[in-house]
């Protein structure tokens, strides 16, 4: 087996510290060469290092350094800073078990060796501190004394001081001596601590409060914080007085040239160096004592030797402290105890049987023995050094020897005492501090005197007292708060204006003057009402009660409700009794109460917004419930009110008199049991008592902040089989308690911040001690909502009011939108109910007046045998059948530049040259508009009908016309004239997928010279006599026939009949010509058309030898029968 043993090295690697890595690495070393050549140790053995360097002393990497090594080695040297040091001793103590030596961890924190186990300390403790003050002080006869010691006040990052830590051990072992001393054990240690990085500090003030309490000051500082501080105590005429004398404790050894000029200050002024070594005559210093043997300094050099060898020229140890130096005697405590370990069949790696080996033990060292006691730590010498006044050089004058606790003076050598004494100061005044202990003997005037003195402060004591007791009485009958009913001006049109939608609410039959009252599932609000008093609009709260009996204790308590003023308290205004009812009159908050707030789905409420809530809320109750008040009774979301600047206040907080019990239900019992969601479950089977508890308001709270958190209403209860749950059915849960888990409202962990959910949950505890009072609950709110509330006021209000103006802002932009779509959706309904332009002139508010138009032409149609098919169809399924035929219409108008007028049953209507006039244009437009819906009928299918085909017949007709808005519920455009009714002619004896044509109309269509028109004859026409009239039967395209009525049709074509004396014309003049010319001729099957079945008609040819029909053969299929006129 391998003999070795690896040291783990955790030491800082900066140089301002005395057991920095560089300064103690050359000692290790020189300890294991001294062990590896030496056979009264291991010289078998080989020991390595295994070293972490660390920037600085660190609480971070120290640990994870120890973590990285503890496979690795058998034991710690180091981590020295305490801050280092204490998680790696638990963690070596707990589960490691490997042993810490240290040359740190003098921190009385370190005493509690169960905690910290397997921590053996080289350079002894700052309880040994203790035990040289106490005995100097017992050396000299003091008793009472004051201490000041730096600390890092202003850098908290860097915890507590070393000067910290070594003072504490004096003042608590100072305190427990007093406890078991009857001497001055009244006047415990009076202790000032300052920056220890602040190099401006003024000790003036310190000093000279410190004058008040002690002589003997025991000082722990950095040396220029000492020397500033001396230098202030000789301005105060501290030094020269001879009455007061510093102890000075410096934590680390120094060498014997830094006993040299210790005042001394290069940098300072000749004249403040010289007060400097006049302040130091009154020190007293005290510093753990510096080894002065030859071996010692032997040691030293072997060391700088080695520092040389391992860091370079330039790095020589020149002074190897006690701090460094005790590593070299750990490793020789460490091996003896390892030697004795193997001896008895242990390994290295039983490191709590070593660190056991290691107790109460003495061996050899660098300068002599050294021992280790039973708590394996290392007891060690102290000097007492006084300055030589003459040399300005520290002598030493007196000892503490660690290992037999004593003091020893130094044979031959005196302390010298500051002010030329020659024993040493008292440590208290001769009258003491505050000069009690110098009374002088009073003469029979001086008593006289004090008698009559003390008789005089009785009687105007108990005369003021008197005064204030009439004066309250008389407050008390004044009655300042009462109103009459004549102060009062209630709601009339010049006197009181309601605002809007923003008053304070009141739920209807409640007692609370700012309730909500939800009306069903619509949760409709009706309004407090609201009375002018003084000029200011106030909210006024309706009683119960018809006659009010003002006895002492409820005038106290409008006494106590009047004088209540804070920012988050709804002023009580004032009552007023000889109203019908009775009513109390409370401030005015416009923005209604919370639970309307929070109902209000249009306000947008973020955590910050929510957090302010609370907090004014948790402000006001705190209050309240310091006031004379004490408590609320009655507090839910309705009882807080919101003014204009949204701040919460809390109202219907009093009078508590004028509360009656509850103890039936009143005729609505939904209302009177929701009333109690908020009331804790010890006063729901408590009844008696109106005003309610502390701890009961505290509950209230948790159920409001319940209902701030979800928006839900009170007492929201997620699950479904709860959400609808009656409110007496949970009053009766909450106060019977069913199992173990009281019933509360739901709480989910998502649903706010942990410590949130955390408050609520203690606020609505079933136990009232366990709930917390206002006062903590605001300190916890004011952590939640740290980020936004501010010491400013102004700023609050206008972080709220910025909210409110964002949401605002985007609700104002959210109706806009809707607004402007809404306009959109009613401005196209009204542009396809009138034209345009017409439209446009009702929507800027103009008249529209009616228009006279020289030329138009105007369009009817309607279905052949409608009648017939309504007859046998549904209601129903002709609404579908208009609807899809209508819907394809109106597809094809879209097309041309006309106006769809109106449909009339199976009539359909349309116009074209108006409003805006086009000149001849609507001719074109609606001819062609007519050729498309035959074309489009072609291809027609009726749903239910779909084997029969749909034929319309189509009338036109050019003309003047009159057009105008018609009405004003349900406006209609329009058109008057007998152009309108000789278009409806015009289609009335039309035929069966044909477009009837006018003579006008053809004389229009005929200048566009496109439109293929077929004279149809003279025709008697109802109501206009004798017209001759056309078919258009298609239109020409780059000598092509647009639409054939033949294959629209599907037609076979005849000879039609025509008069004679027409057929030369329309031969010669048309440029059409009739290949049947000569075919024999024959009646057309009109019906009630005006034409003769006399009057026969040519057919007539086109040159390219397409056929235009003018009329349907005999044997082309049953014609509909026509419309009655």
């Amino acid at each position: 087996m391998q003999k070795s043993v690896t040291f783990g090295l955790i030491l800082p690697n900066n140089e301002k510290y005395d057991f920095s890595l560089k300064k103690v690495l050359p000692v290790i070393r020189l300890a294991i060469l001294h062990v590896e050549n030496n056979s009264a140790f291991l010289p078998e053995w080989k020991f390595h290092i295994q070293k972490r360097q660390l920037n600085d002393c660190s609480s971070t990497f120290g640990p994870l350094s120890a973590i990285e090594m503890r496979h690795d080695v058998q034991v710690f040297f180091g981590p020295v800073c305490d801050y280092d040091l204490a998680p790696v001793v638990r963690y070596t103590g707990a589960s490691w078990g490997i042993p810490i030596l240290t040359s740190g961890g003098r921190n009385s924190v370190f005493d509690n060796k169960t905690e910290y186990s397997l921590l053996t300390r080289m350079n002894g403790f700052y309880r040994q501190l203790a035990d040289v003050v106490l005995d100097i002080l017992d050396k000299f006869g003091w008793s009472i004394i004051g201490l000041i010691f730096s600390d890092h006040l202003n850098q908290k990052n860097l915890g507590r001081s070393d000067c910290y830590f070594a003072v504490e051990p004096i003042v608590r072992m100072l305190v427990e001596k007093r406890t078991g001393s009857a001497k001055k054990s009244s006047k415990p240690p009076h202790y000032k601590s300052f920056d220890e990085g602040d190099p401006s500090a003024d000790f003036r003030p310190l000093l000279q409060e410190m004058m008040g309490h002690a002589r003997v000051i025991v000082l722990c500082a950095p040396t220029k914080s000492v020397r500033r501080l001396l230098l202030a105590a000789e301005s105060l005429g501290m030094i020269d007085s001879g009455e007061y004398v510093f102890l000075n404790i410096e934590l680390s050894a120094r060498s014997e040239k830094a006993n040299h000029n210790i005042w001394w200050d290069e940098t300072d002024s000749a004249e403040n160096n010289t007060k400097s070594k006049k302040a130091f005559e009154s020190v007293l210093t005290i510093r753990p004592r510096t080894p002065d043997s030859q071996q010692y300094r032997q040691f030293s050099d072997q060391v700088r030797n080695l520092s040389v060898n391992e860091f370079g020229p330039d790095f020589g140890v020149e002074y190897v402290t006690p701090e460094a130096a005790s590593f070299y005697e750990a490793v020789l405590l460490y091996v003896t105890a390892l030697k004795d370990a193997l001896r008895k069949g242990f390994s290295p790696k039983d490191g709590k049987e070593i660190y056991r080996l290691m107790q109460n033990r003495t061996i050899s060292g660098i300068g002599g023995n050294f021992s280790i006691d039973v708590n394996n730590d290392r007891h060690v010498d102290f000097a007492i050094l006084d300055m030589e006044p003459t040399t300005g050089i520290l002598r030493e004058v007196a000892a503490y020897l660690g290992t037999d606790r004593r003091y020893i003076e130094v044979p031959f050598t005196e302390i010298h005492w500051a002010g030329g004494r020659q024993t040493p100061p008292p440590d208290e005044p001769k009258c003491g501090f505050d000069g009690a202990k110098c009374v002088s003997v009073l003469t029979t005037s001086s008593i006289v005197a004090i008698v009559l003195s003390i008789l005089l402060m009785i009687v105007t004591v108990v005369a003021y007292l008197s005064y204030r007791h009439h004066k309250k009485e008389a407050e008390l009958a004044m009655m300042t708060w009462l109103i009459k009913y004549d102060d009062l001006k209630f709601g009339g049109k010049d006197e009181l204006r309601r605002t809007d939608s923003r008053q304070s609410l009141l739920k209807m039959g409640d007692n609370v003057s700012v309730d909500t009252m939800a009306m069903g599932l619509t949760r409709k609000q009706i309004f407090a009402p609201t009375a002018y008093c003084k000029k200011q609009l106030c909210a006024v709260k309706k009683l119960n009660s018809q006659q009010i009996v003002l006895s002492r204790p409820l005038l106290k308590e409008f006494k106590v409700i009047q004088g209540l003023t804070h920012d988050h308290i709804a002023r009580f205004v004032g009552a007023c009794f000889d109203s019908e009812p009775p009513c109390l009159l409370f401030e005015y908050c416009p923005r209604g109460s919370l639970e309307d707030i929070l109902e209000n789905e249009e306000l947008e409420l973020d955590w910050m917004f929510r957090y302010s809530l609370m907090h004014d809320l948790v402000k006001g109750m705190a209050y309240l419930h310091s006031s004379e008040l004490k408590t609320h009774g009655n507090l839910k979301s309705t009882n807080c009110v919101v003014d204009s600047r949204f701040v919460l206040k809390v109202t219907d907080y009093g009078p508590h008199c004028m509360r009656p019990a509850e103890t039936e239900e009143e005729e609505n019992p939904h209302r009177f049991w929701r009333r109690k969601l908020w009331t804790a479950p010890e006063l729901l089977r408590n009844r008696s008592s109106p005003s309610g508890t502390q701890k009961g308001d505290v509950y209230s709270f948790a159920i409001i902040a319940q209902e701030i958190v979800y928006r839900n209403g009170p007492f929201y209860l997620s699950s479904e089989q709860d959400r609808n749950m009656d409110p007496m059915e949970i009053i009766r849960r909450v106060s019977i308690m069913e199992s173990r888990i009281p019933f509360r409202p739901t709480l989910e962990s998502s649903a706010a911040d942990e410590l949130l959910i955390v408050l609520i949950e203690k606020c609505w505890s079933e136990d009232p001690n366990i709930r917390p009072d206002f006062p903590t609950l605001r300190n916890y709110i004011r952590k939640l909502n740290r980020e936004n509330e501010s010491g400013n006021l102004l700023d609050n209000l206008l972080q709220r009011m910025e909210q409110y103006a964002n949401n605002l802002e985007s609700l104002v932009q959210e109706r806009t939108a809707d607004y402007l779509e809404q306009k959109r959706k009613a401005e196209e309904l009204l542009y396809q109910l009138l034209p345009r332009a017409v439209a446009g002139q009702l929507i800027r508010g103009e008249s529209v007046k009616a228009e006279s138009f020289d030329s138009v032409t105007i369009y009817f149609s309607d279905i052949v045998g409608f009648t017939t098919l309504s007859a046998s169809s549904t209601p129903f399924e002709v609404v579908n059948f208009l609807n899809d035929l209508y819907t394809c219409f109106d597809a094809i108008t879209e097309n041309f530049d006309v106006y769809k007028v109106e449909t009339i049953g199976d009539a359909y209507v349309v116009v074209s040259g108006l409003p805006v006039r086009n000149g001849d244009l609507h001719a074109r437009e609606v001819a062609r508009m007519s050729l498309s819906i035959v074309e489009a009928v072609k291809t027609f299918r009726i749903r239910h009908r779909p084997e029969d085909s749909l034929r319309v017949r189509i009338g036109m007709h050019t003309g003047p016309c009159v057009a105008g808005v018609v009405g004003l519920k349900m406006p209609r455009y329009c058109l008057f004239g007998d152009t309108v009714n000789t278009a409806s002619r015009m289609e009335s004896n039309s035929l069966p997928l044909r477009i009837h044509v006018s003579e006008v109309c053809r004389d229009v269509l005929h200048k566009f010279g496109t439109f293929h028109l077929e004279l149809r004859g003279q025709l008697e026409v109802k109501g206009k006599g004798i017209m001759v009239t056309y078919w258009l039967n298609g239109e020409y395209k780059d000598n092509n026939i647009v639409i054939s009525m033949e294959e629209n049709t599907g037609l076979s074509m005849s000879a039609p009949v025509i008069p004679h004396d027409l057929n030369a014309k329309l031969s010669t003049s048309s440029g059409f010509h009739s290949p049947a010319a000569s075919a024999s001729s024959g009646p057309l099957p009109f019906l009630d058309d005006g034409v003769s079945p006399g009057d026969s008609i040519n057919s007539v040819g086109f040159s390219t030898g397409f056929l235009m029909a003018n009329g349907l053969a005999n044997g082309a299929g049953d014609f509909y029968p026509h419309r009655d006129d």
